[in-house]
């Protein structure tokens, strides 16, 4: 048994935290640029969803790779960080998600940015972080954090909503 004596944990990336106020839509991976996480934001290319990455700008954002639920075997499910390379992605189109904060202090309402350039310690390209960084990162058009990450750096973020 767990005893929570302060704060309860916010969440697991890529778990959707709020299931009532969803959108997800069904898109293919694209198994020439996996994804390294859930809970991270991709791009639609030639049909298929690819990470942001280096050198992205902030309108190829399409959406916010999110576990599938409910899990099975033969799915990428609870207990499992690194997502599938093929078949069907579950793309968070809109909705409240659980993320991983990898820089900056999150706060309620505050910016969310992805990093697309200068990779650093604990800061990969594709994070998510809190603070602009220059031209490193970029901002998530519709997306904003919902308070503090806990202690493992998990935060909810609200997007299009």
């Amino acid at each position: 048994m767990t005893a929570y004596l302060y704060r309860m944990p916010s969440g697991i990336p890529g778990m959707v935290s709020r299931e009532e106020n969803k959108t997800i839509e069904t898109v293919p991976f694209d198994s020439t640029a996996p994804f390294s996480a859930f809970g991270l934001f991709g791009k639609i290319v030639s049909g298929k969803l690819q990470p942001v990455g280096a050198g992205d700008v902030a309108t190829a954002i399409y959406g916010l790779l999110v576990k599938p639920f409910p899990a099975n075997s033969s799915q990428e499910g609870l207990g499992t960080a690194v997502p599938p390379t093929s078949g069907p992605a579950n793309v968070l189109r809109r909705g409240y998600t659980t993320v991983q904060l990898n820089a900056g202090t999150a706060a309620l309402n505050g910016t969310v940015y992805v990093r697309v350039a200068t990779p650093g310690s604990g800061k990969p390209i594709g994070g998510i972080e809190a603070a602009a960084d220059s031209t490193n990162t970029i901002v998530v058009a519709n997306c904003t954090f919902m308070g503090a990450a806990d202690a493992s750096g998990n935060v909810e973020i609200a997007y299009n909503i």
